[in-house]
């Protein structure tokens, strides 16, 4: 059977800042000093002593060994030497050295109980209860890399370089006009006023949600196809946080979502879902989307103020909103929102109806 471990030397734990043996007319932070510099002294004095015993120690290991040695030629010598010779010298040699070498021992004891004692009565406290096992360097090959944009949204992993970019552009913009004029299409057509069905979406196999801003021109292709993909990709879940009701879920939701909510295609997405719920009708979703709409935004311009990640964010804005000015005053941004989108719909309608009698 195994010995137990023994727990007895946690029993002696030594605390700077413990209150109960100080004096209620002393201050309590003069005292802890005090007692952290007295128990500073007491551990260096005991460190001193321990390293000068141990030198002493050494000091009569190798005295004891070269006296050994002396010995051992003694006997050999006794050995080798004939018997009329005279042993009284040679025993009085050996017994001086014998005696010499039981001093030493005895000596070494003495040392080695004091050591002892050291160790068996130490204190523990902060500075020696824990010693550093081991210790590394973690470096994170991204660490330069900007993981968010001007504006303060999440900068997607797959997005290309702005080099690559810029230069796109500047190809775009060498072309012939006339081939520029040829690629580029009219607006796409504004979304319908009601919802298609599960079948219509699955058959047509476009992605769920709002419809797609316009289509842009061949120079700004990679913006539309990266909502695109966004849509297709997290579609759900940004539907899952537009359904959201209260405070507290959202902000749980977007820590462990943040790289998906905190993207300017979501930022998009919310806004278009604002104004089509508006447009169908669905007054009360409108409002709960717009909110969540305003919670990405101000997360978004609270990391641009302090250019950072919005992910650093997400906390210190919700720590504001326990603040009742705060609080306020994004509601009442949530409400000229709401607003606007309202009067858009309206206007949204009328541009729809107009175009559609033209068509006809």
């Amino acid at each position: 059977m195994s010995k137990p471990f023994d727990y007895s030397k946690w029993d002696k734990i030594e605390l700077s800042d413990d209150e109960d043996d100080c004096h209620p007319n002393i201050d309590k932070e003069s005292w802890f000093r005090m007692k952290h510099r007295s128990r500073v002294e007491r551990e260096d004095n005991e460190e001193k002593d321990k390293v000068k015993i141990k030198a002493e120690m050494e000091q009569a290991e190798k005295r004891m060994k070269v006296l050994e040695h002396d010995l051992k030629k003694i006997n050999l010598q006794r050995q080798d030497d004939d018997e009329d010779s005279d042993d009284e010298d040679d025993l009085d040699d050996r017994e001086g050295l014998v005696a010499e070498i039981e001093e030493l021992k005895k000596a070494n004891q003495k040392r080695q109980s004091k050591l002892d004692e050291y160790e068996k009565n130490k204190k523990w406290n902060v500075d020696n209860m824990f010693e550093v096992a081991e210790e590394r360097t973690v470096v994170n090959p991204g660490a330069g890399e900007l993981t968010y944009t001007d504006t303060g949204f999440v900068k997607p992993k797959d997005e290309k370089p702005s080099s690559s970019s810029s230069s796109t552009a500047a190809k775009s913009k060498a072309a012939p006009e006339k081939k520029a004029a040829g690629t580029s299409k009219p607006a796409a057509k504004p979304a319908p006023t009601t919802k298609p069905t599960a079948t219509e979406s699955v058959a047509k196999k476009e992605p769920a949600g709002p419809a797609a801003p316009p289509q842009p021109p061949k120079a700004e292709m990679g913006v539309f196809e990266t909502y695109h993909e966004f849509t297709e990709k997290y579609a759900d879940v940004v539907e899952e946080f537009m359904a959201i009701p209260d405070l507290e879920g959202s902000k749980k939701f977007l820590l462990q979502n943040a790289n998906i909510i905190l993207q300017e295609n979501c930022s998009n997405y919310l806004m278009l879902a604002t104004l089509e719920d508006e447009m169908n009708g669905y007054r009360d979703k409108m409002k709960l989307v717009a909110r969540q709409a305003q919670i990405v935004s101000n997360i978004a311009e609270l990391a641009k103020t302090m250019k950072t990640h919005p992910g650093n964010v997400i906390m210190p804005f919700f720590q504001r909103m326990q603040e009742r000015a705060h609080l306020e005053e994004f509601l009442r941004g949530v409400k000229d929102f709401q607003e606007k989108i309202i009067k858009r719909a309206v206007t949204k309608k009328a541009e729809m109806d107009a175009q559609r009698e033209q068509e006809e």
